[in-house]
C-alpha cells in the first residue's frame, strides 16, 4: 500500500508534512519534540522557504499505527506560531535521491526518456501521478500507475511551467516542447505544490531534454 510500511510487526504509515514555524532559534527543536511525544520519528527535513520572519518545512515522518490528520494538527498546534500546511502519503525513501534515480535511468535508455520521466517524476515531488500529453491534440499518451485512466485532460497546459489548483487537483504543468509534449504532475492530497517544487522540476525536465536528444544534437559547454 502507498505509503505503508511494517517494522518489527508494527504497521507505520510514511507522510510529509508541511509545517509552517516561526523562523527562531528553538522552534524547530519544540516541532521536533512534537513529533516525538506523538510517536513520530522524523525521517528528513527539507526546507522550502525563509522570508518575512517565518520558515515553510517540509518533515518526512514515520507514523506509527492509525493516522488522523487533525489530530495531528491539533497536537502540533501547542507549539506556539506553528501550522500545519498540509499532510499526505508519500513513498519516500529517506536517503534516497529519486531525482539523480530518474537522470541515470535516463541516460541508459535515452530513446525511452519522456516515458520513463512520466513514471518516475511523481516520487521527485511528492505527488501521486504524472501523464504526457501530446501538445497539439491534448491526448494522454502516456500515463505513470496511479494516473487516472483517461484519454484526454482538460486544458491544463499553460505555455510555462506553472503550479496551480485546478478542483481538488493540486497540478504542475511543464511544456516538452522538443517531444511536443506537455507534463502534467498531480496530487489531490496535502498542500499546493510549492515554487521550490516547480523549480526542482523545471531543472529535472531540462536535464532529461537535453539527455533524449540525438548525441550528434548535443553540444558541450
Amino acid at each position: 500500500m502507498r505509503g505503508t510500511a511494517v517494522y518489527t510487526g508494527v504497521v507505520t504509515m510514511v507522510l510529509r508534512v508541511r509545517v509552517s514555524l516561526p523562523d527562531r532559534p528553538g522552534v524547530l527543536g519544540q516541532v521536533a519534540r512534537a513529533f516525538g511525544v506523538l510517536g513520530a520519528d522524523i525521517l528528513q527535513v527539507m526546507v522550502l522557504e525563509r522570508e518575512g520572519g517565518r520558515a515553510i518545512d517540509d518533515f518526512t515522518v514515520s507514523w506509527p499505527g492509525r493516522f488522523a490528520a487533525e489530530e495531528l494538527r491539533e497536537r502540533m498546534s501547542v507549539v506556539p506560531g506553528v501550522r500545519i500546511e498540509g499532510v499526505w502519503p508519500t513513498r519516500e525513501v529517506p536517503g534516497s535521491s529519486p531525482d539523480y534515480d530518474l537522470l541515470g535511468h535516463v541516460a541508459e535508455g535515452a530513446d525511452r526518456a519522456f516515458v520513463t520521466l512520466v513514471d518516475a517524476v511523481p516520487d521527485v515531488v511528492g505527488a501521486q501521478w504524472a501523464v504526457a500529453i501530446d501538445s497539439r491534440t491534448g491526448a494522454v499518451v502516456h500515463g505513470s500507475w496511479q494516473a487516472p485512466g483517461i484519454e484526454e485532460m482538460p486544458d491544463l497546459t499553460p505555455l510555462r511551467p506553472s503550479a496551480f489548483t485546478e478542483g481538488s487537483l493540486h497540478l504542475l504543468s511543464l511544456p516538452l516542447k522538443d517531444a511536443g509534449l506537455h507534463l502534467v504532475v498531480a496530487r489531490s492530497e496535502g498542500p499546493a505544490f510549492h515554487p521550490v517544487e516547480l523549480d526542482k522540476l523545471v531543472r529535472v525536465v531540462d536535464i532529461v531534454a537535453k539527455l533524449a536528444r540525438p548525441a550528434a544534437d548535443r553540444t558541450v559547454a
